[in-house]
Order: structure tokens, then C-alpha cells, then sequence
């Protein structure tokens, strides 16, 4: 798409929605919106004579669901698309199943006061679309576990004896793990392949607010680890995963030969709340050469100096390689700083946390 605007299709059923979206696109220059549609099917007709860079798209929807019609355009012509989704519970579910389907990112709408909330959050909405357009739509196809880890080239470590049941006992290893755009897919891949008796894990994944809840009981039905959205106070354990809330930032503490996670509102940092970067500081700070830092996909640099902070006080840093990334930008930036130790594939992450956790 270099040297020219991204095309942009907005599938909504809400004629409100359409117009204030195609506005607010329409005033960034590097953005053009070749159509609007109430529902899939006028949108594949659409389609059909100019096909989009990037779909925005509503889940529910008269004729045809938002979650059907991404798994078409998945199976038909991999595109970048980013779910407009309303903030319920509801929502949040499918909305996860829309990742998991292929999506590349999700904007968050509320039920009451759309068009100001829109107006207000317009800067997230212009960034998502850019982030999608930048990704690689291929590497957004759904695609089982095994399949990621023979790419990689070594054997799946997803097959096990079950969920095990683990103390409560404290631990002196953490993993930090920092992603954006293609996180959720990445995150179905490694923590799945980490076994029960791992150590702690702290994550934060860019996902707004209201989603990271369902985003984590997703995963916890997936692994033998323990995965739940993290709460202010939350003791970090071996074999439990915490998840920063959309929408807070985390921090991790120690007191002692004890660590706990600080959740806590605050201005976005590189334009992001949870960020990355407070993460891996604090782990820096808290844990130093006792942690393992991981950046994965994403777009940006949100993370990369908090990486080179846990390099410098002694933690082992990996970043996912390239050809593994749906958005290569946030390990990239980490690459360049000299954060990074290694530079792996998504299939062997798991494998590496493992040694070196």
C-alpha cells in the first residue's frame, strides 16, 4: 500500500455509526473510505468490485453476524479487519471469537452516547486502522497450534496430561510478556504450550477495556496454566497467568521474596493503557535477573525501552522473529535498542520460557 491511502470499508448496520466513522476516517489524509454497507451482503457485493485494505465490521447484524462474514473473507482473500463491537458481556465473548477467527483488532462501542464517544476516541480508532492496514494478513488466518510449532520446526509440547493442581507458594522467576496486534492468536499459541508446574507469567496485551476479562477466561479454558484478568493485590504464583484489565496499567512488586501486581488508572504511556513499557520497568525494578522479558506482534514501540531496562538489570529477553509476526513493529524496536537476547519464532517461545523460566 506504499504511496497510496487505505481503502477502507465500514460494514455497520447502524447508519449513525457509518456516518460518523467514515467522517472521522475521512479526515486522515492517509486514509480513504471506498464504501459503507448495513450488512455483509451488500458489503460482498461492494467487495466484489473493489476490495478493501481494511474492513471494519460490526458483530451483530441483520442476514448475516459479523463473526460469519470474517470467516468468509478469511477463507476467501485474507484482509486485515477490525471489530466494531458493543461493550457487553455478549460482546466481549464473541468479540474473542472474532480474534481468534482472524480479526486484527477491536474497537470497543458503547451502547448510549455513540457518537460522542466515537468523536472523543477518534485518535484510537485512525490507529487501529493503520495498525491493521500495516499487519500481515496471512499471518491473521486462523491456524492450529501444531501446525505454528512444526513451521518452527520442532515438536508440539501442546499434548499433556491436563490441568495439574499447584500450591499456592510464591516464587522467585516471572515471565513479562508485551504484545498488541496479533497478540491474542500469538497468546493461543504459547500459553497453551506451557505446562502446569511453569513460572508465574504477567502479560500485558493492548485490548480495551471490558474485553481482557473474557479474552482471559478464553485462555484459562485452553491451558494447563491458570489464566485470569489481573486484579489489583493478585499474588503472582507458578502456574498462574495475569493479565493486565483493558483500560489500567500493571505493575509488578516484590516485598520480600514475594511478588503481587499493582493495577492502577493513569495517562496512557506511548499512547497505550495497560502499556508495556510499565510492565517491563517494573519488572526490571522488581525482579531483575530473576525474569524473563518476551515481546511479541504488535505495532509500535511500546515496550521496547522497558525490554533494554530488563536486559540491563540482568533478565533474559527474547523477541518473536519477523516472519512469525502478524505486526513486526514492537519486537523490531526492541531489536534495534540491543534489548533483545534472542530473536525467536512464535513456535519455540514456549519452549524458551520453559529454559530459561
Amino acid at each position: 500500500m506504499t504511496g497510496k491511502r487505505i481503502g477502507v470499508l465500514i460494514v455497520d448496520d447502524s447508519a449513525v455509526v457509518r456516518q460518523v466513522l467514515s467522517a472521522l476516517l475521512r479526515d486522515d489524509s492517509a486514509i480513504e473510505v471506498i464504501g459503507t454497507a448495513s450488512d455483509p451482503i451488500f458489503a460482498m457485493e461492494q467487495m466484489n468490485q473493489t476490495w478493501p485494505d481494511v474492513v471494519i465490521l460490526d458483530i451483530e447484524m441483520p442476514r448475516m453476524d459479523g463473526l460469519t462474514f470474517l470467516k468468509k473473507i478469511m477463507a476467501l482473500r485474507p484482509t486485515p479487519v477490525v471489530i466494531c463491537s458493543t461493550l457487553t458481556h455478549h460482546g466481549a465473548n464473541t468479540t474473542m471469537k472474532a480474534l481468534a477467527a482472524g480479526a486484527a483488532a477491536v474497537i470497543a462501542k458503547p451502547t448510549t452516547g455513540l457518537k460522542k464517544f466515537i468523536e472523543d476516541d477518534g485518535g484510537d480508532i485512525v490507529t487501529a486502522v493503520k495498525s491493521a492496514a500495516a499487519s500481515n494478513a496471512g499471518r491473521l488466518r486462523p491456524a492450529r497450534a501444531e501446525q505454528v510449532y512444526a513451521t518452527a520446526g520442532i515438536a508440539s509440547p501442546l499434548a499433556g496430561t491436563g490441568r495439574q493442581h499447584l500450591p499456592e507458594v510464591d516464587t522467585e522467576r516471572v515471565v513479562a510478556i508485551g504484545t498488541s496486534t496479533g497478540g491474542t492468536q500469538a497468546l493461543e499459541v504459547v500459553l497453551p504450550a506451557l505446562r502446569g508446574t511453569s513460572p508465574a507469567v504477567v502479560i500485558v496485551q493492548h485490548m480495551p477495556a471490558k474485553f481482557t476479562s473474557a479474552f482471559a477466561e478464553r485462555l484459562d479454558s485452553m491451558c494447563q496454566v491458570r489464566v485470569k484478568e489481573a486484579a489489583d493485590g493478585d499474588p503472582v504464583v507458578p502456574g498462574h497467568v495475569l493479565i493486565a484489565p483493558g483500560g489500567r496499567h500493571m505493575e509488578l512488586q516484590r516485598a520480600d521474596t514475594r511478588y503481587r501486581v499493582r493495577v492502577f488508572d493513569g495517562p496512557p504511556v506511548n499512547r497505550h493503557r495497560p502499556s508495556v513499557d510499565v510492565l517491563f520497568r517494573s519488572v526490571a525494578k522488581a525482579a531483575g535477573r530473576n525474569a524473563v522479558g518476551v515481546i511479541m506482534t504488535g505495532m509500535g514501540d511500546d515496550g521496547a525501552r522497558g525490554l533494554l531496562e530488563m536486559h540491563n538489570a540482568g533478565a533474559f529477553t527474547v523477541a518473536q522473529d519477523e516472519p512469525t509476526c502478524v505486526v513486526h513493529g514492537m519486537p523490531r524496536e526492541a531489536v534495534l535498542l540491543g534489548a533483545a537476547d534472542r530473536e525467536t519464532p512464535l513456535g519455540s517461545i514456549a519452549e524458551v520460557i520453559q529454559q530459561h523460566g
